[in-house]
């Protein structure tokens, strides 16, 4: 398999020609042609040159899920702009990082978190935001300089000139993930590597639907654009299959329910909650499931027995492949081939994609023997430039051009993986990566607290809850209701801990440090033992 060189926007470009009077996307009652998909996003591309967006400048995008997300990394790119995938769940504190951590002069964001925006814009570089509304009804007074989104793409005056891009050399987008640090840092995706990845996910899980006059080209995409999974593996592989995107702003089981219903899609990308919140739907038996030719579960891996059940609502020649993947891999690197699934495996590499599990030796790293438990390191195309910014955690990462994960896990003799443990204590709530140490961090900040240890424990819906373990100064009291008051002030809401523990002191290695693990090991034989 041998992959083209080419920039995002001519990724788009080819999709116009092949598909050109096709429906590209659908957002609650409008829809758009590929070709029109690139109007818009060409009327971006000027507006925002114009306005002095130049080659390597960063954009931030704070939005839902909607058509304009996607007309906005189109037109950033296209100037060889770097888009900043910014969270619209994001508090002030979280937000203000990130666009410093950027030095973003441009942000697209949603009417909804304008004001928010608007207060932190004093301590950061920003200087032109761009809101995004819903309705005709402009239900909010812009200050002066920043612009509707609708309006800003009319002020062009004539095309963008042509910008000379490297494929494999200029970032497109920087997604955000957690550090050793506890600080997130951002992770460098050339366009090559968005080509790279379409193209992979394409040969291993799609290709062979391409001429099925059987089913529907179509998709539901309703994983968060501002998390990679969903931009990259659900949106930019439609640009290159060429199905229409049936854009929510959101998961909500019964409108995902009834659409599939209406629509039959041919693809269904989600996370393990979200199979487990359609198993548990009344009559979900009666939605047309069957329909549905490939389930695709990533984030984290699917409980057996909430594949066996699910199985049970697949079509004859249906299958559901589980997968691997991290934002420094453009979302994907392990998944299942549809011809030899194995349950309980997350699968193996993707085409061109390489893996191993690693131990550490007296000779240094080595290679495992199957079945031992060790590092997982992959390495691919769709591999990352860096991180932003950030060298020394760059190092870390990626030695002799491979990704150190950090998850552990092991391979068989036939060379599937298989995910056991993770080595970053990143807990996984939801189809959300969330980083512990940030939330210690914030929770050190309560005037009362002395000790604290944030772990993730194991929930049949979420995959995993947020709990914080806490220890007191000496004579001082705080509640629990208080202590997740002040973390939803300076957290998002799903890195926010539903579970507070208070205890008297906390386990600690003979050099002192914290032991998350052997918490751990004691909520999981609580549990075993209820």
């Amino acid at each position: 398999m041998k992959i083209k060189e080419r920039t995002l926007t001519e990724l788009l470009n080819s999709a116009v020609k092949r598909f050109r009077n096709e429906i590209s996307l659908q957002f609650e009652n409008e829809s758009w042609t590929y070709k029109e998909a690139q109007e818009i996003s060409e009327k971006l591309a000027s507006s925002l040159f114009e306005q002095g967006l130049e080659k390597g400048d960063r954009l931030s995008i704070m939005l839902p899920n909607c058509a304009q997300y996607v007309f906005s990394v189109f037109g950033v790119v296209r100037l060889g702009g770097i888009v900043v995938q910014t969270n619209p769940m994001y508090v002030e504190r979280e937000l203000e990082y990130q666009l410093n951590d950027t030095e973003a002069e441009f942000m697209i964001c949603h009417d909804s978190v304008y004001e928010r925006v608007k207060r932190v814009q004093p301590q950061t570089s920003l200087k032109k935001i761009i809101v995004v509304q819903f309705t005709e009804k402009r239900n909010i007074k812009l200050h002066e300089n920043d612009m509707f989104f609708d309006d800003f793409i009319n002020t062009y005056h004539s095309q963008a000139p042509h910008i000379k891009i490297n494929p494999k050399e200029d970032i497109a987008l920087l997604q955000y993930t957690g550090g050793t640090t506890g600080r997130s840092k951002g992770v460098m995706l050339t366009h090559q590597n968005f080509v790279n990845q379409t193209e992979l996910v394409n040969e291993f899980l799609l290709k062979e639907f391409k001429n099925d006059e059987t089913a529907n080209r179509v998709v539901i995409s309703f994983l968060p654009l501002f998390h990679i999974f969903g931009l990259a593996s659900v949106t930019m592989t439609g640009y290159l299959f060429g199905y229409k995107q049936i854009i929510l702003p959101r998961f909500e089981t019964e409108t995902v329910l009834h659409v599939i219903k209406k629509e039959k899609p041919m693809f269904f990308f989600g996370v393990p909650t979200m199979f487990i919140s359609m198993l548990h739907f009344p009559n979900v038996e009666t939605y047309g499931l069957e329909h549905i030719k490939v389930f695709f579960c990533g984030s984290s891996p699917l409980p057996l027995e909430t594949y066996t059940k699910f199985e049970k609502l697949m079509g004859k020649n249906s299958y559901l492949s589980d997968g691997y993947g991290l934002s420094e891999m453009t979302s994907g690197a392990i998944s299942n081939p549809h011809s030899k699934m194995k349950i309980g495996s997350v699968g193996v590499p993707l085409p061109l994609t390489e893996a191993k599990v690693v131990v550490e030796t007296d000779n240094g790293l080595e290679e495992a023997p199957f079945k031992t438990n060790g590092e997982i390191i992959v390495r691919g195309p769709q591999l990352m430039k860096g991180y932003w910014n950030n060298p020394e955690e760059t190092e870390v990462a990626l030695k002799n051009g491979w990704l150190h994960t950090g998850d552990i896990g092991y391979m068989d003799e036939d060379g599937y993986f298989y995910i056991v443990d993770r080595k970053k204590d990143m807990i996984i709530a939801g189809g959300y990566n969330i980083y512990p140490r940030e939330i210690e961090e914030v929770i050190y900040q309560i005037p009362q607290v002395k000790e604290a240890i944030v772990i993730g424990i194991p929930d049949e819906y979420r995959g995993e809850t947020v709990k914080a373990y806490i220890t007191l100064k000496e004579n001082k009291s705080i509640k629990e209701e208080e202590v997740i008051t002040f973390c939803r002030k300076n957290l998002a809401a799903y890195k926010v801990p539903r579970l507070i523990e208070f205890r008297d002191y906390l386990p600690k290695s003979s050099v002192g440090k914290l032991l998350k693990r052997e918490l751990r090991e004691q909520e999981l034989k609580r549990l075993k033992n209820k």
